[in-house]
């Protein structure tokens, strides 16, 4: 496991914005991507329409990476 979150950048709806998370989890942010046939930034794009206000992105990619491999 990664000592430290890897910042990388997306794109969601036109504006740029940058993502801290462990290599993991973009690891398996990836994976989710490939097997649904979309891109990085159109799955952040659905994780970020369906989060709420106070909850952050890097949080709710987190969240959304456990759920899928919680069930």
């Amino acid at each position: 496991m990664t000592a430290r979150p890897v910042k990388h950048s997306l794109t969601l709806r036109g504006h740029r914005t940058s993502v801290s998370l462990e290599d993991e989890f973009w690891q398996a942010f990836r994976t989710i991507a490939t097997e649904r046939g979309v891109t990085l930034n159109q799955l952040a794009i659905e994780v970020d329409e369906g989060r709420s206000g106070d909850v952050g992105l890097a949080s709710a990619i987190r969240v959304f990476v456990l759920n899928r491999y919680r069930g």
